[in-house]
């Protein structure tokens, strides 16, 4: 009975649009922060730090900019690693070719460059749609692949095709320790994902679940198709611009175009399937899975294997994590289309009224 919201009368129009109307939320939302921002840096070790936190951090907000387009507004995309790359390589560009380049600015700036790329090849939206579209999409991925690979232009001439920044400094601090790239990914982060949940609940994400729902009849009742659709995939362009620098930059370290790959693509949509569509949270979610799974079942499945008396391949294992992903998605599909966050969702529905039935 604690998550009842019994008494918490709002008093003005201000206080019912909270992004969380409930108090307990905000307490635990603010708890969660404080922890990450506090806790987790005293508590937490270099490998958590290198295989979980940070792959976490900056997938959760390449899924968060991935279901902006395809939860939200209905848009489907096979493109968003060419999204991601475009950003980290206009970052690299950036900071590289200008003296003095400050790093978030930089990140911007490849965010910037993202939306351009993203928006023109989200102009064949305005004509088709569904599988057309994914595949208009995917026409992204072997170009962006294409381009990085081959104009030595975006790599500085380098004559191996990698890319890599030489040291990252924040206000003349250096972040390239554990804890300050973790504390600069989360930062980024938590900024987007805040003003993402703001966006979707204006007029223009208002519009854009009304396209997503029937675009026939959003354009009946004066919503703008191009409008919509083209701002979608800015603003999805634009938030998977920035994870790429981040993913490049803080995680990667070094890189070629090979690590924004049609893999990586698919794993976000992976992510945003079974996170969920249409939810902030669901791009946590599914980002958590998806980090997390392969290291479990790397642990978990030598571990069962030895309990039979027989050893497990690291190239068995690799299969095994696809199949079951595959499995995962044929799941979530058929049972709970709306992913993770529904189950949340559903939850906390039943904490509202417990211990009385429906």
């Amino acid at each position: 009975m604690f998550y009842r919201e019994n008494g918490q009368f709002k008093t003005s129009y201000q206080a019912d649009q909270q992004i969380f109307p409930i108090t307990q939320d905000r307490i635990a939302v603010f708890a969660i922060i404080a922890f990450a921002f506090i806790g987790v840096p005293l508590l937490a070790s270099e490998y958590l730090f290198n295989a979980i936190l940070i792959p976490f951090l900056v997938m959760a907000l390449a899924a968060l900019g991935l279901n902006l387009l395809s939860g939200y507004c209905g848009q489907i995309s096979l493109g968003g690693a060419a999204f991601m790359a475009v950003g980290a390589y206009g970052a690299y560009n950036f900071i590289m070719r200008v003296p003095g380049m400050p790093l978030p600015l930089a990140l911007l700036l490849g965010g910037v460059c993202a939306t351009v790329f993203g928006v023109l090849f989200g102009l064949p939206s305005l004509r088709v749609r569904g599988l057309y579209l994914a595949v208009a999409t995917l026409a992204a991925q072997f170009f962006a692949d294409w381009a990085f690979l081959r104009i030595k232009w975006f790599t500085l001439d380098n004559a191996s095709g990698s890319a890599a920044v030489p040291g990252l400094t924040l206000l003349g601090m250096n972040i390239q320790g554990d804890v300050s790239r973790y504390l600069f990914c989360l930062t980024v982060l938590t900024v987007l994902a805040l003003l993402s949940k703001n966006l979707v609940r204006s007029a223009i994400g208002r519009e854009w679940m009304a396209m997503r729902d029937m675009d026939v009849a959003a354009a009946v009742i004066g919503i703008r198709p191009m409008y919509a659709k083209l701002s979608a995939f800015a603003v999805s362009s634009f938030v998977l611009g920035i994870a790429g620098g981040l993913w490049a930059f803080f995680y990667l370290g070094a890189w070629e175009p090979a690590a924004f790959s049609l893999d990586l693509s698919l794993k976000l949509l992976f992510m945003v399937i079974i996170g969920g569509l249409g939810s902030i949270m669901g791009s946590f979610f599914g980002a958590a899975f998806i980090v997390v799974l392969p290291i479990a079942l790397n642990q978990f499945l030598p571990w069962v294997a030895s309990l039979f008396g027989f050893m497990i391949t690291t190239t068995a294992a690799s299969h095994a994590e696809l199949m079951i992903f595959g499995v995962l998605i044929c799941w979530f599909l058929i049972v709970e289309p709306h992913g993770l966050a529904k189950l949340w969702s559903t939850g906390k529905q039943k904490m509202r009224v417990w211990p009385f039935p429906h």
